[in-house]
């Protein structure tokens, strides 16, 4: 099995730590080189390219089924753009979360300090779900092994209980099909698996669930007309767009241009791509003697083996050590040259 896009990226590694950050495409590059030049030149700023942010919004929606543009808000990290759920929640609010959670879905609820939080094990989530449970929070899929959360289940269950659903799809959008309807708010950073940029993160509301929520210290690009507003302020954005920062321009390039290789290759095909890779290598773990965590995903940990990456490293295959274990991750740019690469690495060990 190839790369799905061998004419997008040239790598001279095997590289297989996506869900640290991914690779940019060649379309990418270009884009933001060109973007680069002109402002070098003096013909104007990225600002000039603010015409790509309604763009990069509808990509965004075409990825969450079921949303659309005025749904969507631009930031610059999951923790940032998490705040407005955090503050919104009253004292003594019990927050749901599961226990190993990466820390920017984690540490805002946690740190907020008058919030009961509860930590269960994943596979417990939805029926942890309590009457006095206010909101879950949990990554679709897991950053330190991959596995993935039964959304429609925990939907059902939030649900049941009033409770509110705050669903990070930063390690999920990209090769994981999305529905708006299985959360009540979505956060996602591009930098990995949407191949995009480190400074572009979206947030996602249905209008009921958004109205429950204030910006905090909202800015200029969050006014109902921006340039209308800039020194006599009136009104925020009647939609998520209220939620803005801010973008970075050369992020929205870079994003926008990840984005439209997605759309074209289909997250059907890269799920598949991707999960047949990661078949491929968790059979071969086995058959050297390797445990890997169960899950059907395109990230793979191996438990207890972080310090092998240093040596993976030295043999040009990149992985990353992340709670103890080894974390392999397979996109659209991998092959199976990759896999046998570092079962090879591994098998030399």
């Amino acid at each position: 099995m190839s790369s799905l896009a061998p004419d997008e990226f040239t790598t001279e590694t095997a590289y297989l730590n996506t869900a640290s950050h991914g690779l940019p495409s060649a379309r990418s590059l270009a884009a933001v080189q060109e973007m680069n030049a002109f402002w070098a030149a003096g013909r104007g700023a990225p600002a000039t390219r603010d015409d790509l942010v309604p763009e990069l919004r509808a990509g965004f929606a075409r990825l969450l089924a079921g949303a659309s543009v005025d749904d969507i808000a631009l930031g610059a990290t999951v923790a940032g753009l998490i705040a407005p759920v955090v503050a919104a929640l009253p004292p003594g609010a019990e927050v749901l979360l599961a226990e190993g959670e990466f820390s920017s879905v984690s540490m805002p609820f946690v740190h907020r300090g008058d919030l009961a939080v509860r930590f269960v094990p994943l596979e417990r989530l939805a029926e942890e779900v309590r009457p006095e449970t206010a909101l879950v929070a949990v990554s679709v899929v897991q950053s330190k092994d991959g596995r993935t959360t039964d959304m429609p289940l925990l939907r059902a269950a939030t649900r049941a209980h009033n409770a509110r659903l705050l669903a990070d799809a930063t390690q999920a959008a990209g090769w994981l099909p999305l529905r708006f309807d299985d959360a009540d708010y979505w956060v996602c950073a591009t930098f990995k698996w949407l191949i995009g940029a480190r400074s572009v993160t979206f947030f996602a509301a249905a209008p009921e669930a958004a109205a429950e929520l204030r910006p905090i210290s909202p800015g200029w690009y969050a006014a109902a007309d921006r340039w209308a507003e800039l020194y006599d302020p009136i009104a925020l954005s009647s939609t998520a767009q209220r939620f803005d920062s801010t973008p970075d321009w050369l992020g929205v390039i870079a994003a926008l241009a990840g984005l439209s290789l997605l759309e074209e290759l289909t997250i059907d095909k890269i799920g598949a791509h991707n999960r047949e890779l990661a078949t491929r290598f968790r059979t071969g773990l086995a058959e050297l003697g390797f445990q890997s965590v169960p899950a059907d995903s395109a990230i793979i940990s191996v438990p207890g083996a972080g310090d092998a990456a240093a040596h993976l490293e030295a043999a040009g295959i990149i992985t990353s050590a992340r709670g103890g274990g080894l974390r392999f991750s397979f996109h659209l740019y991998n092959s199976t040259d990759d896999v046998d690469r570092a079962l090879t690495a591994l098998a030399e060990r």
